[in-house]
């Protein structure tokens, strides 16, 4: 069969990658075309475009490069018609994905046979909840990776979607079975100890990290028998990190090198997003902190609708990691929630708990790239 693929950023580079894997292993003559990157590429698919030149952040960029990303529209349209693929595989990226979508709805009065499938479904319960009736009209199958998202479906919007279980779980237990033996490794400036290492994971945009990384660098004087090692963005350059860690000298940073620090830390100041579910799955206790300008905080307290912040306390729909949001997120608030991580023994066997726990939910009975893959094939075969 053949098979067309679009993933338009880093994350569904990883988890299409994985996703190609699974699919030649249940089909051995599949002939797959996509939008992504080098790990898609090395899976064994033909690279169309590259995630690197799709990637338009916030609205001023966006309108910036509005030709430009018209442009990769019609061409990736009259891609997909040259192609003539079994089967269309959409992979997060809502804003692209889901105008392929709609467009690829109106091609089957020329192409009948076209099945469109969605994988990883954009965060519609969180807001942009508009979108669902035109998603659940141009979409032929959804395959979520969040298990709240199947019963959100179902009863509010009468869609029987499929659940995988989330792709992180294999790849991270994959990555420390093969690092297990390695897990330590060399931190520029040097780490005084690897056994009292505290993670720092900001985020990756500069706004956020200019909000929440002083919050967080702060918080290392209080700890001075630990090395606080900060992980930074790719996209952003050492220079940019300089001026906030100058004075704190027990803080290292690393770049490319995230896992292997979550590997190898005690605890974690996260961000809020995937980073608070990685951290989680390797383990690691931590706070997930989070604050925006005044105003973005309460455009998005208007808009956004959950409960919480962090995937791990929505998908085990209680409290399992603090959250500390907006004014709460002070130097003394993190200060007090890292001690409990730290040196209280009743908390820290909870976690381990609710981290067990959690990695069964996402688990779904296997391998979430092997159970997509069969859902795929079976779906289009049927």
């Amino acid at each position: 069969m053949k098979y067309y693929i679009i993933a338009g950023e880093a994350s569904g580079d990883l988890h299409g990658s994985n996703l190609i894997k699974e699919l030649q292993q249940l089909d051995k003559k599949a002939v797959i075309r996509c939008w992504g990157g080098d790990l898609m590429q090395s899976a064994g698919a033909t690279l169309v475009k590259h995630y690197r030149d799709l990637a338009f952040m916030g609205f001023a960029e966006v309108i910036m490069n509005l030709k430009t990303i018209l442009g990769n529209l019609k061409f990736c349209k009259e891609d997909i018609k040259s192609f003539n693929p079994d089967v269309l595989i959409l992979i997060d990226y809502p804003g692209f994905n889901l105008r392929i979508a709609e467009w690829a709805h109106q091609l089957k009065t020329q192409r009948p046979n076209l099945k469109t499938v969605y994988y990883i479904s954009p965060q519609v319960w969180a807001w942009k909840e508009n979108r669902v009736p035109a998603m659940k009209k141009t979409i032929d199958k959804m395959i979520v990776i969040l298990p709240f998202e199947k019963e959100y479906y179902q009863n509010k919007w009468n869609w029987n979607v499929d659940y995988a279980g989330h792709p992180l779980v294999s790849v991270i237990e994959n990555f420390s079975k093969e690092n297990a033996g390695s897990t330590q490794f060399e931190f520029v400036p040097p780490v005084k100890t690897h056994n009292n290492v505290i993670a720092l994971l900001p985020g990756s945009r500069k706004q956020e990290i200019s909000k929440k990384l002083p919050i967080m660098l702060e918080v290392s004087k209080a700890f001075p028998q630990y090395q606080f090692v900060l992980a930074k963005a790719a996209a952003l350059d050492d220079e940019f990190y300089s001026g906030f860690i100058q004075g704190y000298p027990n803080v290292s940073a690393v770049r490319d090198k995230t896992y292997r620090l979550l590997m190898q830390s005690k605890a974690a100041l996260v961000t809020s997003g995937t980073a608070t579910l990685e951290t989680a799955l390797f383990g690691v206790p931590e706070v997930v902190c989070y604050k925006g300008s005044n105003i973005s905080y309460q455009i998005a307290k208007r808009l956004i609708k959950i409960k919480y912040i962090s995937l791990v306390n929505l998908i085990m729909d209680k409290p399992v990691v603090k959250e500390l949001i907006q004014n709460d997120l002070t130097v003394k608030n993190v200060q007090a929630e890292l001690s409990e991580l730290l040196f209280n023994p009743s908390r820290q066997q909870q976690l381990v708990e609710d981290y067990l726990n959690l990695k069964k939910i996402l688990s779904a009975g296997g391998n979430a790239s092997a159970n997509a893959a069969k859902i795929i094939f079976d779906f289009v075969n049927c």
